[in-house]
């Protein structure tokens, strides 16, 4: 028999998100602990509130971002609806296309600043 989850919004915003959307890269952060502090936490029992999320999809080809985002907005609505659900929710939304464009800036600017720690 296995233990509970310690993680079981997490464990279910996964199985929604990758079941919808089939994505290639998808990284869930909890940042909860970065906000129990705040007054809205005050009473809240729970430790997961804030998240981030990255989610690489085909299904957002030709879609906006706002469009992006109703998409998992509605995957997640009734975490974020609940009582010690989901507080805050930060996006990234993009084509595999478009991450690839990522990595690749994300390189060419890792080696400009390698070049230059180089050069002094």
């Amino acid at each position: 028999m296995s233990s509970p989850s310690m993680t079981p919004l997490e464990d279910t915003m996964r199985i929604k998100i990758t079941k919808a959307l089939a994505p290639s890269t998808l990284e869930i952060y909890n940042d909860s602990h970065m906000h129990s502090h705040h007054r809205a936490m005050k009473d809240s029992t729970s430790r997961e509130t804030h998240f981030r999320v990255v989610v690489t999809s085909e299904v957002f080809k030709a879609k906006m971002q706002p469009a992006r985002h109703r998409i998992v907005y509605a995957l997640l609505k009734e975490e974020m609806e609940r009582a010690g659900g989901i507080h805050a929710l930060q996006l990234r939304t993009r084509t595999a296309d478009e991450e690839q464009r990522q990595n690749v800036r994300d390189r060419a600017e890792k080696g400009k600043h390698i070049g230059d720690i180089e050069q002094r």
